[in-house]
């Protein structure tokens, strides 16, 4: 295994120089999943750090969900986390994008009165009818999502096997429906048993929430989502400048 230098006169703190260049192995595929870490003493003499830096490190990546210490075993590597940017972008296509296979299991479907807070975050009159529809994503195989979405009827009438088959922003953009604009809010919470038991993980397990509210460029409401991702294997990544 070959570690990526470290820069020594960077301001970055070392340990985190190292959980990103550990992580970037780990996602590449050159530490691969299931596979144990070496031991941190032979780590830290190989990249010329101190023993309390390399556990650092490790231990900032445990929290990462990237890696798991087991008694007996020693540091394994699991999945990495899913790390989505916070843009007007579907989840569908970035997993698409970063090589994690998506598929998709439809478990509801049908056309109803939009419910009062849907409606008023569409900005069309209560009653106004809407697909609503229950998703799990996932990557790789692997549970990932619990997605909740509503589009009003007048704008793109859906079918199960299109959803499965394609994600909803790939099918407004077909449909000359372009997301443009985007009200979002991200959140975190416990999961409820039911959740947890749909995407694999224990009752209580974090999971991260968003609700979204997306405008075409004429300003028309086109869909309304609310989704959890598990917290262990997803994570939003922001950009920020000032």
């Amino acid at each position: 295994m070959k570690v990526p230098a470290l820069d020594r006169t960077s301001p970055v703190p070392l340990y985190f120089q190292v959980a990103g260049r550990l992580e970037q192995l780990i996602e590449s595929g050159q530490l691969p999943v299931g596979g144990r870490l070496e031991n941190e003493v032979e780590l830290a003499d190989r990249l010329g750090v101190s023993r309390p830096t390399m556990r650092r490190a490790i231990q900032y990546l445990v929290e990462r969900g990237m890696l798991v210490r087991k008694r007996g075993i020693g540091t394994q590597i699991v999945h990495p986390k899913v790390r989505r940017p916070v843009e007007l972008s579907s989840l569908y296509d970035d997993l698409a994008k970063s090589g994690k296979q998506p598929t998709t299991r439809i478990r509801h479907l049908d056309v109803r009165p939009a419910p009062d807070h849907v409606a008023e975050a569409l900005g069309v009159p209560e009653g106004t009818e809407v697909t609503w529809f229950e998703r799990i994503r996932f990557a790789t195989g692997e549970p990932l999502a619990l997605m909740h979405n509503a589009v009003p009827v007048d704008v793109l009438p859906l079918r199960r096997d299109d959803l499965e088959a394609r994600g909803l922003y790939e099918l407004l953009r077909a449909a000359g429906y372009v997301p443009r604009m985007a009200d979002q809010v991200v959140g975190a919470r416990a999961a409820t048993a039911a959740e947890a038991r749909l995407l694999g993980d224990t009752r209580g397990a974090p999971v991260l929430t968003m609700t979204r509210t997306a405008w075409d460029a004429g300003g028309r409401a086109v869909e309304y989502g609310s989704h959890i991702y598990r917290a262990s294997r997803y994570s939003f990544a922001l950009t920020l400048s000032s």
